[in-house]
């Protein structure tokens, strides 16, 4: 069996840089799948201009692949039909795969039977060592191309060195990483990881860390690699926090790109703008409280917004923190420029139709 491949307009669009959402879960008032809501999602991203949708992440809920919920296959092949219907062969399909190596496998195929491109594989597996891992990692890209990932620990992702990146990034399947430690030193070892591995030209850097958003997309990481120094760079994101603001997302990559290529206004721009990105990140990812409302708080932007119903997650304790619906607002009203909600509010009908 060879190496699995993406699709031609896949790779081109993870090799060149793109904004990709980590798809939320809209659940009705009783905890069971919003059908109507979990499209209307899909259709926002899509009409936002992401350049790919990442489903059955962390922010998709990992509870979705519990035999009392049984959401996962549902949830991704509503994502598929979106797709399918939106029509545009660039949009790169990417599915979370989680669990010990069997139940990773099984996702993978199940991915790859619905028309993913590439599986996102999490790093949370309880009990299991860095070469365990990396097995893991091994044979899911057996199945479809692999998309790294860094989780922070305050989550339950482990601590990856620069050995394991560099490991990692040697199995021929990967195709990106991505990182989001929420650490500046564990994202430098993980682009060093990556660099040494010699296969750095073919995998494309995402950043997740919603923290640094634009720190990681504005920075050149001069590294060794086997061929000598080079300089890589993030080229996109994929990202919770991207979850809301897409179409902001987008114009904001779009500044990124142009400022590496020497646009010194678009490099202030963006410069500018980071810091209102890092307030509006901790009003919605609660960092002061250990990230208790991360889900939630992306869920109540968008209900503030109209394309949720309410903040329901399928964990009943998984909720907002005290202040946190209000911190929501305030930072809504601070930074219009981030959060479209002028644009959901011409096209919102439309999407729940």
């Amino acid at each position: 069996m060879g190496v699995p491949q993406l699709r031609p307009q896949a790779a081109r669009t993870l090799a060149r840089g793109t904004v990709i959402p980590a798809h939320p879960l809209a659940l009705t008032a009783e905890r069971r799948l919003d059908e109507r809501r979990q499209r209307a999602l899909t259709r926002y991203y899509l009409a936002a201009g992401a350049g790919g949708v990442a489903v059955g992440v962390h922010t998709t809920q990992f509870e979705i692949r519990e035999p009392q919920h049984a959401l996962f296959e549902p949830v991704l092949a509503l994502a598929a039909e979106e797709l399918d219907a939106h029509g545009d062969p660039d949009v790169v399909r990417i599915a979370g795969v989680a669990g010990d190596t069997a139940q990773a496998v099984a996702e993978a195929e199940l991915a790859r039977s619905l028309g993913y491109d590439a599986v996102l594989v999490s790093p949370r597996v309880p009990g299991a060592d860095l070469p365990a891992l990396l097995e893991r990692a091994r044979a899911v890209g057996d199945v479809l191309p692999v998309i790294g990932f860094y989780l922070q620990t305050a989550i339950g992702g482990p601590v990856l060195d620069r050995d394991f990146w560099r490991e990692f990034a040697s199995i021929p399947s990967v195709v990106a990483v991505k990182a989001a430690p929420f650490d500046r030193y564990r994202t430098l070892e993980l682009v060093r990881g990556v660099a040494q591995s010699g296969r750095a030209a073919e995998i494309a850097l995402y950043t997740g860390n919603d923290d640094a958003i634009v720190s990681d997309l504005i920075s050149e990481f001069h590294v060794d690699s086997p061929d000598g120094p080079r300089t890589l760079r993030f080229v996109g994101g994929l990202l919770g926090q991207w979850a809301v603001g897409t179409r902001a997302a987008v114009g904001m990559l779009d500044r990124a790109q142009r400022a590496a290529a020497g646009d010194a206004d678009a490099r202030a721009s963006l410069v500018r703008q980071g810091a209102d990105l890092v307030d509006l990140n901790q009003a919605v990812f609660d960092p002061g409280n250990d990230f208790h409302g991360v889900i939630a708080g992306v869920h109540e932007m968008l209900r503030q917004q109209g394309l949720l119903e309410g903040i329901w997650c399928l964990d009943p304790r998984e909720t907002l923190s005290p202040g946190q619906a209000d911190e929501i607002s305030r930072v809504r009203r601070a930074y219009p420029e981030l959060n479209d909600d002028d644009f959901i509010a011409r096209h919102r009908d439309e999407w729940l139709r």
